[in-house]
Parts: structure tokens; C-alpha cells; sequence
């Protein structure tokens, strides 16, 4: 079972304090409520924060995920949207499929990818050790 980013802060010794407490539940739960497209910004994390503790500002969930990205809990994503977004990161490695349109963002693996990518790695003469792979599209429309 993996730890959950309170779990991660404690290991890592980041200070956890009531205020970042709740910033850290509320990133917590986002892949239960909201699935695993959700990868919110700053924007929307204050909005979900500010609804359990008006009191937290901004400011607070700002520089607590920055801490939480320094400390290597967080990732930051750039979705070409003009917002960085966030996620906790995983032991298990996924690519992302984003919806230039909606926003909609479906995590997925594929092997024949993965394959791929050390293919042509090795085709150049590279030893794979690590990628990021990011997919822009729009939906199909049905006929």
C-alpha cells in the first residue's frame, strides 16, 4: 500500500502545520473525488481548500506546494494551458492524454509505447532512464 502524502511529509520531514494539514487532506482525497483527471491548479486547490478553512489564504496553499514539490511529493505539470497543475507523485509511471478543448486530462500507460521509447533510445545509442510523455487532442466527434 502506498503512503499518503501526510505519510510522505512526515518520512520527509516536512512541517506540517493545521493549515497545511488540510491542503494536504484535501490533495489527499482529489483522485477519489474527482478521479484520476484531476490534477488541480493552485486556483482550484485554494477553491477546495477555502471551503474547509476560509482562513487559509492563497498565499498558504501557494507556498505549500512548493514545499510539497521541493520535498518530491508533488509534481508539477505544464499542460500548455497557461496554469501549472499538480499531482502526487507515484511509484507506478503513467503518460498523460489532455484535452486541448475541455482540459480533460486521462492518465494512461501502454506498453507498445513504453517499448517504443527505449527502441529508439537505443537506437541512438541512449540507456532510457527516465521520459515524460504528454499527448494533445481533440474529441473525435461521433458519426
Amino acid at each position: 500500500m502506498s503512503e499518503t502524502i501526510e505519510e510522505k511529509c512526515i518520512s520527509k520531514g516536512v512541517k506540517l502545520t493545521d493549515q497545511r494539514r488540510v491542503i494536504v487532506r484535501v490533495l489527499s482525497e482529489s483522485k477519489e473525488k474527482y478521479g484520476d483527471s484531476d490534477h488541480p491548479d493552485v486556483d482550484e486547490l485554494y477553491n477546495r481548500v477555502s471551503k474547509i478553512d476560509s482562513k487559509i489564504s492563497i498565499a498558504t496553499v501557494y507556498r505549500t506546494v512548493k514545499v510539497l514539490e521541493e520535498a518530491g511529493i508533488l509534481v508539477k505539470h505544464d499542460f500548455k494551458a497557461g496554469k501549472a497543475r499538480y499531482e502526487q507523485i507515484r511509484e507506478s509511471h503513467h503518460d498523460h492524454l489532455i484535452d486541448v478543448k475541455s482540459g480533460e486530462i486521462i492518465e494512461f500507460v501502454d506498453e507498445e509505447i513504453e517499448k517504443l521509447q527505449i527502441k529508439v533510445a537505443d537506437k541512438y545509442g541512449y540507456t532510457l532512464v527516465d521520459h515524460k510523455l504528454e499527448l494533445y487532442g481533440v474529441k473525435k466527434s461521433k458519426k
